[in-house]
């Protein structure tokens, strides 16, 4: 019964000495042991074992025993130690409690003392700071009356001087017043309802309109509209009103300038007037000629007179051409019948001449968006056509088709200025276009009468199927055409000639290569089986001769080159157009029209290869098949090939040792040789 109660006392203590695994983890890093009474795996049988591993170790086992009862008294002695220990701590930890709160409540008393004096710091702090605040306050709006008054001074003071000066017009002194006047009044703005305030406002407003009008009548005195002669220079009165235009409204300014250019250039319009004989085209050098000399002028006098900014002698030269694009496309409403291509390309470029002169001297800056259109730089191509391309500055032509081969000027490309004047002729191009559709015309006749005064070229190894030189006149002619039209006009202008060139593509095809391409009465459809068998005993197949030949090689490799080519002048055509118009460049039918002239030159030369090897593959239709089986050529004599002999038939032994003896090829191979 004890041992009952004693096993069951030993299983429930290991159940309440079960420990989790994080429990037993942190009580092993907590003690360290080596020994297996600690381990949490503890096996009674196993540590046995291992304190008598044989049957001669139970001699030693009283001894084993009492180093165990041993251990278990001082295991006892620790636990009743600490225990006793423990019977103290409850009323320590009491007593420890208590004085911590007496602690805490004498520190709460401290704090509280301190938070009473802090309160009544503060308290003193603003009783003695209540004073500096309002004296401080009170320096601050004493400080911004002060400005204010002395702002105000400063306007009633100024605004009258302003008064004063500007009815002795001291503009000089006026520029440098009113721009103060005007910046002091800004401190102001808030104060307009101010009955005082306000009346000053007005009164610097009605002081910059009398001084507008003043500055206004002075100038109209000094450049008038009509009337008097020009004074002999500008006045330090005028410069400084200058200055005070400036600060006034820019309407002021705008209209000191347009009355000055339009005096200035009053003189240009009754020179150049419509029924004048130097307002023509053929005088147009005198138009420039005359504004460079007003430009000089105007350095001379006026140069000092306005400020720099204001860019006067650029507005002058840009009226000036805005006036003379107006007067010359009015002119030549007028006479269009009297222009002609020559007249109009010297026009043309010496208007694109003044334009680059004028790109080198200004900027640029007075300009509207809508004055011009600025030319883009043109993307870089790698297409041949036009790898050396002249610049587009126009040189007079010297003959009716124009002396294309003269070199250009180099043109900027970001002038702002190109076609400021020179727009006006865009509508005229027509004649240009006229022009160049007669050059061409010419230019293809002349084609055709040298083709036949020197006849087709003479066959040579070295040249045989050499390009046609005047195919490459041909193209030399369309890229100087297409850059000099594109300096014009880069758009309805350029469709034009797009089409002069399809056109005269088309009949350099058909005059200068199809209609020389040889001709002959019969036909060949190739080599068929039918025309194997065919007898054609006592007749003869046309062949060309060896200048026929080398007339289709020509004509075949002009063809190629004209389609190649004819391809890059689409694509350079389509870089030079406007960007909305380049859908309407389509040469399409002018490749397909080369294309036909080479399949034509193709086709001959087959044709003559045909009617050459006809002859022989009639006589090969002529042996019989147990003939061709019988021989055996035993060398050719040239090419050193044999002729297999691979089929025999009934008869062949009796006639092939007198073929072979002999040494006589059969009639096809006769004809071959």
């Amino acid at each position: 019964m004890m041992e009952e109660e004693e096993l069951e006392f030993v299983e429930e203590l290991e159940a309440v000495l079960q420990l989790t695994p994080e429990v037993q983890l942190a009580i092993e890093q907590v003690f360290p042991s080596q020994d297996p009474l600690d381990r949490a795996d503890f096996n009674a049988v196993e540590y046995i074992n291992t304190l008598f591993p044989t049957e001669q170790s139970l001699a030693n086992i009283d001894e084993v025993v009492n180093k165990i009862r041993l251990k278990i008294r001082r295991l006892d002695d620790n636990i009743r130690t600490v225990v006793r220990g423990q019977t103290n701590v409850g009323q320590d930890g009491r007593q420890a409690l208590e004085e911590a709160q007496k602690a805490i409540q004498q520190l709460f008393g401290k704090i509280k003392d301190i938070k009473d004096k802090a309160e009544k710091s503060e308290q003193m702090v603003k009783e003695i700071t209540r004073d500096i605040k309002q004296l401080d306050h009170a320096k601050r709006h004493l400080t911004t009356s002060i400005t204010t008054l002395n702002h105000l001074h400063m306007l009633a003071g100024g605004v009258d001087s302003l008064e004063a000066m500007t009815r002795r017009r001291q503009y000089g002194e006026v520029a440098n017043l009113l721009q103060g006047v005007m910046n002091v009044l800004e401190h102001f703005h808030k104060y307009m309802g101010i009955p005082q305030i306000r009346q000053l406002s007005e009164r610097v407003k009605a002081a910059q309109t009398e001084l507008g009008q003043q500055i206004l009548a002075d100038f109209e005195e000094a450049f008038p509209s009509q009337g008097t002669k020009r004074p002999g220079g500008p006045s330090n009165v005028l410069r400084d009103a200058c200055l005070v235009a400036n600060i006034l409204d820019p309407r002021i300014k705008q209209e000191i300038i347009k009355k000055f250019i339009k005096q200035h250039l009053s003189e240009y319009l009754v020179l150049f007037q419509e029924n004048q004989d130097v307002a023509w085209l053929d005088k147009i050098d005198r138009r420039y000629a005359w504004i460079k000399r007003q430009l000089v002028d105007y350095e001379e006098k006026y140069g000092r007179m306005f400020p720099r900014e204001w860019c006067m002698a650029e507005r002058i030269a840009v009226e000036f051409c805005h006036v003379t694009r107006a007067e010359l496309a009015k002119i030549m409403r007028t006479r269009a019948k009297e222009i002609e291509v020559k007249l109009l390309l010297f026009a043309i470029q010496r208007t694109t001449n003044f334009e680059g002169f004028l790109a080198k001297r200004f900027s640029g800056c007075t300009l509207t968006d809508g004055t011009l259109k600025k030319l883009e730089s043109p993307p870089p191509s790698t297409n041949p056509f036009l790898e050396d391309e002249p610049t587009p500055e126009m040189e007079e032509l010297a003959t009716e088709k124009g002396d294309l081969d003269q070199p250009k000027k180099p043109k900027a490309p970001d002038n702002p200025f190109h076609g400021i004047v020179s727009k006006c002729f865009e509508p005229h191009l027509y004649v240009y276009i006229e022009s160049q559709d007669k050059n061409l015309g010419e230019l293809i006749d002349r084609f055709v009468a040298d083709f036949k005064a020197q006849g087709p070229p003479k066959p040579n190894t070295d040249e045989g199927g050499a390009v046609l030189p005047s195919c490459a006149d041909l193209f030399v002619y369309y890229k100087k055409c297409m850059v000099q039209c594109s300096q014009l006009s880069t758009g309805e202008p350029m469709i034009a000639l797009t089409t002069i060139f399809q056109k005269y593509l088309r009949e350099y095809a058909w005059k200068i290569l199809s209609g020389n391409l040889p001709k002959t009465t019969t036909s060949s459809g190739g080599l068929t089986i039918s025309s194997l068998l065919k007898e054609k005993e006592g007749s003869e197949v046309a062949k060309f001769t060896l200048e026929e030949l080398c007339l289709i090689c020509n004509i075949l490799s002009t063809a190629e080159y004209c389609l190649a080519t004819t391809q890059q002048l689409e694509e350079k055509l389509k870089e030079k157009v406007d960007v909305s118009l380049i859908e309407r460049i389509n040469l399409t039918g002018e490749m397909d029209t080369f294309s036909t002239v080479i399949s034509s030159s193709i086709q001959l030369l087959v044709q003559d290869l045909d009617a050459a090897c006809d002859p022989a593959l009639t006589a090969m239709s002529k042996v019989r098949s147990w003939e061709m089986a019988s021989y055996k050529l035993t060398r050719a004599a040239q090419g050193g090939f044999y002729w297999p002999l691979s089929v025999a038939s009934p008869g062949s032994s009796e006639r092939k040792g007198s073929a072979e003896e002999n040494g006589e090829a059969p009639e096809f191979l006769k004809a071959l040789s």
